[in-house]
């Protein structure tokens, strides 16, 4: 919250949006009384109004702002619970319920279209997800991953038994789809408890 606009209301850091719409009433009668006075009274009430009023629209901005970061994030919060939950379909609803879509929301369909075998979508999700936060280690070491398990399984398809991933398409049945030997299951397993333990550990940011 902006600390000038609270001090015009005589109220601190931690005023509720409600404290504020009460100190803006107050003040606003005390000063519509005033602005009829004559003098640098009036002058000042006059000034005054002008000022509450930016302050409040200013402090009602973010307090709505603020409360649609926290729905975001209760949002966010439900999609990881369902992907962990293996309802994908469900996680699938709430991400698609979202208007902005950020990194986090990249990389949370990146893990989805993961757990569906959408093996060159989730790359694609991936790709989003870092070029939107650049910074974020999670999402490159996730990347760093996949890209090896589609490398893997890239190298080792002409021996019968591996996958080679095209669009959002399996070549291979359920039990065999992510490559046939213990070395590939390997490299599955290390990409898909990495993307769990983001979700569990609220790395996702």
């Amino acid at each position: 919250m902006n600390k000038k606009n609270l001090e015009l209301f005589g109220l601190g850091e931690n005023a509720t949006k409600e404290e504020v719409s009460a100190a803006y009433d107050n003040l606003r009668a005390k000063y519509l009384e005033e602005r009829f006075m004559d003098g640098e009274v009036g002058n000042n009430a006059a000034k005054m109004l002008t000022q509450i009023d930016v302050a409040y629209n200013d402090l009602m901005r973010e307090f709505s702002e603020s409360a649609t970061a926290d729905d975001a994030e209760s949002s966010f919060a439900k999609v990881e619970e369902l992907i962990k939950a293996n309802d994908i379909s469900e996680a699938q609803r709430v991400l698609d319920g979202f208007n902005e879509r950020g990194g986090r929301w990249h990389y949370l369909q990146s893990v989805i279209f993961y757990r569906k075998n959408w093996i060159n979508e989730s790359k694609k999700q991936l790709e989003i997800a870092i070029q939107l936060e650049p910074e974020n280690e999670k999402y490159k070491e996730t990347y760093r991953k996949l890209n090896e398990k589609l490398n893997y399984d890239a190298q080792n398809a002409g021996d019968g038994n591996q996958t080679v991933y095209q669009g959002q398409t399996m070549s291979s049945g359920a039990d065999n789809q992510m490559g046939g030997n213990f070395c590939a299951n390997c490299i599955e397993c290390c990409y898909i408890n990495m993307c769990i333990n983001c979700l569990c550990n609220a790395c996702c940011h």
